[in-house]
């Protein structure tokens, strides 16, 4: 904490529980990656760098945001939904949750007053139940409101990073035990996400540290890749967001997917990597990776498909 010395006993404070909110979703993000067998530990294979991404680099991983990124719209509000449909709490707050879902869409970017309440609505409901319990659920919402919303494009952006031999986490303020639901349900290889505090297995209502936003992500990232011996300069990481500067920054090579117009900014400044799923159009971009090109019309016709024969 020496490195915090200078800041103001408020931002210290602040930049303390961003830490503390980044190690803690880290730490949650192996335990959960050993426990499923992704993660190996095999030594650099210490190859020179070809084209982007690299075959069988250990040292590096891609990291992935969730809301508007990997999926469209944000997940804390499907997974409200959920919640409602099973009665844990009323109509009231499914229309709270309902306007927050339509702001979202609507204005393209996360308002912090609106997401904040979504979280502490969260918190009040999940008090008190059993993490496995919520784990279970998340399969059922997942199924029901989350899997048709994955950007195919995204998908496979995802997907080449893993045929690459590279590992692949999702980074997200969501709650970390819906995230790595996703992330397993995708073939990633893990997720960080906001911690809440349980006891024996049940929820308190309190967080551990903060939500895992803004700077709480790089923090995560940092740690992660201490953990894992990344190397952050041969890492990737993907954002719609400019909240999310701080870990696109620290990476070697940041992507702008679906971006807000700050992030847009951002990066044609810095030539960062863009690319837009929500339209036909293509965004301007710099130096997408042919393979994540062809993946992406792959994955669009394959979802096409499919769903063109659940409407038959």
């Amino acid at each position: 904490m020496a490195a915090l010395r200078w800041l103001t006993p408020r931002r210290r404070s602040a930049t303390a529980r961003s830490v503390l909110a980044g190690e803690a979703s880290a730490e949650a993000a192996r335990k959960s990656a050993e426990a499923a067998g992704t993660l190996e530990t095999t030594p650099d294979s210490g190859a020179a760098e070809p084209e982007f991404p690299v075959h069988g680099d250990e040292s590096a991983a891609a990291f992935f945001d969730l809301d508007n990124t990997v999926m469209q719209g944000a997940a804390i509000f499907h997974f409200g939904r959920g919640l409602y449909k099973r009665k844990f709490f009323e109509t009231r707050d499914l229309a709270r949750f309902a306007w927050q879902q339509a702001w979202f869409r609507l204005a393209g970017f996360e308002d912090p007053e609106h997401m904040q309440d979504a979280r502490d609505s969260a918190l009040s409901i999940v008090k008190g139940h059993r993490v496995s319990e919520l784990k279970s659920i998340g399969e059922e919402i997942y199924d029901e409101y989350m899997a048709e919303r994955i950007w195919p494009g995204t998908r496979a952006l995802a997907q080449a990073h893993l045929d690459a031999g590279q590992k692949v986490w999702l980074v997200t303020a969501a709650p970390v035990e819906i995230a790595q639901v996703i992330a397993r349900r995708l073939g990633l290889t893990g997720a960080l996400g906001t911690v809440a505090e349980s006891i024996g297995g049940v929820y308190t209502g309190k967080l551990v540290g903060e939500p895992l936003h803004g700077p709480a992500k790089a923090e995560a990232v940092r740690a992660l890749a201490v953990a894992e011996a990344l190397d952050l300069s041969r890492c990737a990481a993907y954002s719609d967001s400019h909240n999310d500067i701080p870990m696109l920054s620290l990476v070697g090579h940041p992507y702008a997917i679906n971006p807000d117009s700050k992030l847009r900014k951002h990066a044609r400044e810095l030539e960062w990597r863009l690319r837009d799923y929500r339209t036909g159009r293509k965004a301007a971009r710099v130096g997408i990776p042919a393979a994540a090109g062809v993946g992406a019309v792959a994955g669009g016709t394959a979802a096409a498909i499919a769903l063109h024969r659940r409407r038959r």
